[in-house]
């Protein structure tokens, strides 16, 4: 080992480590120990100026020229050196070949394989999160998927609704159709079958006449302003008949009505028969067909005619429409 000349005073200023400050390395490169003097070993001055720097001296070596400082060469861990690496592992021995080679293998092989862990590790982690963000995106397509179908079932369940709801209401509309038609039916055959009944037991009032004055006809020719009864017209001496069975209760003369008979019917109907030229019954039943007196012109008359009237309950209504609610073809 080639020692170097002791350092003096300059730039740094003097430095002289004592005894205690520069212990001998320990290890195969160790120093003699040398009284009152300065170990001239590389080692030691570069621990040396480590110390100083490492005490605060890199804080006023920045105007000051550097000191030359010679580093032992270290083994090479399998990151490069060259020939360098080579030479050195020579010039230690097999011994330091063996022990580069120990921590080529132990730590960098140990760094290696935590690498290779941490890779293989990070790309599971990846391969799990492409896995798990497949996985959410199949799962989000099925469900999608199960939503427009649940749409679609439910879009064609509304129109099988709507559409049976549409045949029963056109079937109910179908059956209220029928059977309203079927009531019409039946009321109209009734009141055939009514009408028909009751034409055996109603007459017309006479026979061999044309109607001239319909009920609610207006004229001054009449006191009340309008018509109140239905006019036959036919010559005088024409037979004027009961309409239905039931009883005299008046016969008479009775101003401008001239000579009238008042027939009431079983139900409380009055029929009146004014203008009469003559009366056969004055009282008593009477059958329906039955004559009951003549057609005339007496009272406030412009030619022979039978003036009919129908009263119920005190008040006239249309004799027409009465005759022909019994069965009548007046």
């Amino acid at each position: 080992m080639e020692l170097q000349e002791e350092p003096t005073a300059g730039a740094w200023g003097e430095w002289n480590p004592t005894e205690d400050s520069a212990r001998p390395p320990r290890g195969k490169h160790r120093v003699a120990k040398q009284r009152g003097g300065l170990a001239r070993s590389s080692t030691v001055l570069g621990v040396g100026v480590i110390a100083a720097v490492g005490a605060g001296g890199i804080a006023t070596a920045q105007d000051r020229p550097q000191v030359a400082i010679s580093m032992p060469s270290l083994p090479d861990f399998g990151m490069g050196g060259g020939d360098d690496g080579q030479r050195h592992a020579e010039a230690a021995g097999p011994a330091a070949g063996g022990g580069a080679s120990a921590g080529s293998t132990g730590i960098i092989a140990q760094q290696a394989a935590q690498h290779t862990d941490a890779g293989a590790t990070l790309v599971g982690r990846i391969l799990q999160q492409a896995e798990s963000q497949e996985t959410a995106a199949e799962a989000r397509i099925r469900a999608q998927a199960e939503r427009e179908a649940q749409e679609a079932a439910a879009a064609e369940a509304k129109a099988k609704r709507e559409t049976a709801q549409k045949e029963v209401e056109d079937a109910r509309l179908a059956a209220e159709k029928a059977a309203k038609e079927a009531q019409e039916a039946a009321d109209a055959k009734a009141e055939q079958e009514r009408i028909a009944k009751l034409s055996g037991s109603y007459s017309l009032p006479t026979s061999a006449y044309t109607l001239t004055s319909h009920y609610g006809d207006a004229g001054s020719m009449w006191s009340s302003g309008h018509h109140t009864g239905l006019d036959f017209a036919a010559p005088t001496g024409t037979p004027a008949k009961a309409v239905a069975a039931g009883k005299i209760t008046s016969a008479g003369w009775s101003g401008a009505y001239g000579y009238r008979i008042v027939l009431e019917l079983e139900d409380g109907t009055e029929i009146w028969y004014c203008h009469l030229s003559s009366m056969s019954v004055t009282s008593g039943s009477v059958g329906a067909g039955d004559t009951i007196g003549r057609v005339g012109a007496t009272g406030n008359v412009t030619g022979p005619h039978l003036h009919l009237e129908v009263r119920k309950g005190g008040s006239t209504v249309d004799p027409l429409a009465w005759l022909e609610s019994k069965g009548l073809n007046v």
